[in-house]
């Protein structure tokens, strides 16, 4: 058989983007990152499959995607509980499946959770930018959000599948409990702003995305009046406009920023599945 493998695009649903482990080393360029949400979960579906880590799969926000293989792939689905088919027959979220030439693939919405992750064995193989396959919905480096009936060209297969039966996804937490670290324009906030921040539950705003999670709850009060000159932005800083709700940086966030960071949250990877709704709680490192 000639021609490069492919897989074509059926329903690309809500957002459906090519991520990798992103493009890192850029920033002092204005460049951030991006990659994908959950890194552990795109890294256990290239194993799954038998690519290396660094492979770029696809991320599936929300509403599941449809695609056709024209030759025969294996596949792994990770991330949240959802339901997957090869053509009539069901599969597994967390093991190696075997798709048919012509067969559909169809990935529904995320039972609990937000995204998962899809990893081919090959790799989807678009032209890198600056290294990285990764769409970056912020600055428009890497290739667009996906569209009904794109084909995705596939790398040659590295390595066979893993040899294992089924992984165990952890459920769906309903309140995230994350590690805050106070800078560094906690200054800019009086001692009550920075109480409410640890003793306030606030929930993710449906206008979340992959710049960032939007939350709602105290409002946090200044105590410098002002503007603040632009500054560098890193992932998983809390900032704070002038509404006074915090706003934590995923991976599309931008460089720079001109409210004050009133801290940088360690992790956060648990963000990538928390629906709007989602119960946020901050602690300190030693709380």
């Amino acid at each position: 058989m000639t021609g490069a493998a492919t897989v074509q695009v059926l329903r690309a649903g809500a957002l459906t983007t090519v991520q990798d482990l992103g493009r890192a080393g850029w920033a002092h360029l204005g460049v951030p990152r991006s990659g994908a949400l959950d890194p552990a979960a795109l890294r256990l579906a290239n194993r799954l499959v038998g690519n290396p880590e660094h492979a770029a799969g696809l991320e599936i926000t929300m509403t599941g995607c449809d695609l056709r293989f024209p030759r025969a792939a294996t596949v792994a689905v990770t991330g949240a509980g959802t339901t997957v088919r090869v053509g009539d027959r069901p599969g597994d979220v967390g093991r190696p499946l075997s798709v048919p030439a012509g067969a559909v693939l169809r990935i529904g919405p995320p039972r609990e959770g937000l995204r998962n992750w899809l990893a081919v064995g090959g790799g989807i193989a678009v032209e890198p930018v600056l290294g990285s396959r990764a769409t970056d919905t912020l600055s428009g480096l890497g290739p667009p959000p996906l569209r009904d009936g794109d084909l995705l060209p596939l790398g040659a297969p590295a390595g066979p599948p893993a040899g294992v039966d089924v992984t165990v996804a952890a459920p769906t937490p309903t309140e995230l409990r994350l590690t805050l670290r106070l800078g560094p324009r906690d200054d800019w906030f009086t001692a009550a702003a920075l109480d409410r921040l640890f003793g306030s539950a606030y929930t993710v705003s449906p206008v979340s995305n992959r710049v960032g999670a939007r939350l709602t709850g105290a409002a946090l009060p200044r105590a410098v009046a002002g503007e603040l000159p632009s500054e560098g932005i890193v992932l998983g800083a809390v900032q704070v406009p002038a509404n006074g709700q915090p706003l934590v940086f995923l991976a599309d966030h931008p460089t720079t920023g001109g409210y004050p960071v009133v801290g940088v949250v360690d992790d956060v990877t648990p963000l990538a599945q928390a629906r709007p709704g989602t119960t946020v709680r901050f602690h300190g490192p030693q709380r």
